[in-house]
């Protein structure tokens, strides 16, 4: 599969100058917008650790094929939904963990006058599910959450549900359940034009790369790197709380590539005309919603909700597709389509 040709024009954003505004910009509203953090500023014991991964570990070797381990959709209302509709006042809303600081996934746009509200793909998703629970496509409140705070946020219920380009794993499913896929994606390289890199291959050695903390791109090249495959002489000690801040390391010369998912890449790309998508993606991965084990009713009435999002051709998952992603993905989205949903014990 040859990497798709992107668009890297961005209106009303300059390449680097602009970038480093809008990287600005995204800390002025991170003090307006409710950021969740672990506790211990996201740090956890030993033996908390050793815990989770004695968890994943044992999720590894009963699961396969994670994007069909969800549950069957249902629009019923189960005691989740109920306690979610039955917050008072002001705080009857749907409280979300987001990133605003993905370029057309999560994102808030300096040029759109006013607050310069959330807005992006993921955000239209979100919306959706408001309307469909709450009635109300605006009843959400909005939580930023750096990339490594997305389960621990789940896991104490500070928010119902992330929507934040949130790929569906073995790992991941020993500590929050997911709803069936609405994206398909792939981790890939991002460093400059000039550089000599050229894919996940050998041209990665002695090069410095950096990742997400809590991210399956840092995952996939740790267990490369102990397998001796493509990645074995890259130095991964460049971690970063958000996505976001490895393109601003790249910017700043610190590490040589950046490795994320390619459909966060080509937004990235899309913001620095500088740099490029370095070869073909090497895994195939797919976006889920996730939510607490426990809340079966909840998980079902989402994958309902995503039948008829998908379904919804005036504006539903293409729609959302051709006005946030086609200008960084390019027009044809079959490639990004998730597959039709199995659900778990179902073939």
């Amino acid at each position: 599969m040859r990497a798709r040709r992107l668009r890297t024009g961005l209106k009303g954003w300059g390449g680097v100058g602009a970038m480093a505004f809008a990287c600005a910009l995204a800390v002025l509203f991170a003090l307006l917008l409710p950021v969740v953090r672990s506790h211990g500023e996201g740090t956890a014991g030993t033996g908390s650790q050793g815990a989770a991964q004695g968890r994943q570990a044992r999720a590894a070797e009963e699961c396969s094929d994670p994007e069909k381990q969800t549950l069957s959709p249902d629009g019923a209302n189960g005691p989740t939904i109920e306690a979610i509709r039955n917050r008072e006042g002001a705080k009857r809303k749907l409280i979300v963990g987001v990133d605003q600081n993905s370029y057309r996934w999560g994102y808030r746009d300096p040029n759109s006058g006013g607050d310069a509200e959330l807005e992006g793909f993921d955000i239209d998703l979100v919306h959706r599910i408001a309307q469909d629970i709450l009635g109300d496509p605006n009843a959400v409140q909005f939580k930023a959450i750096p990339t490594d705070q997305r389960i621990p946020a789940i896991q104490d219920g500070r928010v119902d549900m992330v929507v934040r380009t949130m790929t569906i794993n073995c790992d991941r499913l020993a500590d929050v359940a997911f709803s069936a896929p609405y994206f398909r994606t792939g981790q890939q390289l991002l460093a400059p034009k000039s550089s000599d890199i050229t894919g996940y291959d050998g041209t990665l050695a002695g090069k410095k790369l950096c990742t997400a903390a809590g991210s399956t791109a840092l995952s996939t090249l740790k267990q490369d790197q102990a397998d001796g495959r493509a990645a074995a002489g890259a130095d991964l000690g460049t971690t970063v709380p958000n996505q976001l801040d490895c393109l601003v390391r790249l910017q700043l010369g610190e590490v040589d590539a950046v490795v994320t998912d390619g459909a966060l890449a080509a937004s990235q790309a899309a913001q620095d005309p500088t740099v490029e998508l370095k070869g073909d993606p090497f895994t195939t991965e797919y976006y889920g919603v996730a939510m607490k084990k426990d809340a079966d009713d909840l998980v079902r009435r989402v994958n309902q909700i995503l039948v008829e999002w998908r379904s919804d051709k005036a504006r539903g998952w293409q729609h959302s597709y051709e006005q946030w992603l086609s200008e960084t993905m390019g027009d044809d989205s079959r490639k990004s389509e998730p597959p039709a949903p199995q659900y778990r014990g179902r073939s």
